[in-house]
């Protein structure tokens, strides 16, 4: 069955409506330029209770080694990276973010051979949370090859469509979801998860 991210969270009772309609993964955003930034100290207040099958991601752009391993520390247990990784021995795995390239081979650039690629709408300045969605096609193709994570503009009316086209490994939703940025619509996280989970 495909794997849910509800990415973007900032609140207690946001982070507690994820669990229940069934998120396996919560992403929050640790850039501090982005509308749904949050801090490593409500972070680790937020994931302290999580049931030990859903996953805590913490969301970076550019981070160093030092970064990740204060997000471990603080509960986090994969690190989702927007730009470059940095050097050295990381303390969490990595979830890298890239963007489609109607220019490389299969649509990523050819340096990165990550088996599982989370793959995002391009937005040099904001990172991801545009509400733009992929080329699917692209992304399918792509899905043949490596695990993918389908984020960009997904929403209850356009997940099980998205699925559907691309197969992915998991798919991830943050402004698809929200009343506004950093605050989530409980009723539309369910019905999204409901209607991403039925596809398959």
């Amino acid at each position: 069955m495909i794997a849910v991210k509800i990415c973007g969270l900032t609140r207690r009772d946001d982070v507690e409506a994820a669990v229940t309609v069934g998120a396996d993964a919560l992403g929050f955003v640790l850039w501090p330029s982005s509308p749904r930034a949050t801090t490593l100290a409500a972070v680790g207040a937020l994931v302290r209770d999580l049931p030990p099958f859903v996953t805590p991601v913490g969301v970076f752009v550019n981070p160093s080694a030092d970064d990740l391993a204060r997000a471990g520390d603080a509960g986090l247990r994969l690190a989702q990276i927007h730009g470059e990784l940095p050097a050295g021995r990381l303390a969490l795995p990595v979830l890298r973010a890239v963007h489609l390239s109607a220019t490389a081979a299969d649509g990523i650039d050819p340096s990165i051979a990550d088996a599982t690629v989370l793959l995002d709408a391009h937005d040099p300045l904001r990172h991801g949370g545009t509400g733009r969605t992929v080329d699917w096609s692209l992304a399918r193709a792509i899905a043949t090859r490596r695990r993918v994570v389908l984020a960009g503009g997904l929403t209850p009316a356009n997940v099980r469509d998205a699925v559907a086209a691309v197969c992915p490994y998991a798919v991830d939703v943050a402004s698809g979801v929200e009343a506004s940025p950093g605050v989530k619509d409980h009723d539309s996280m369910r019905r999204f998860i409901a209607a991403a989970k039925e596809t398959v």
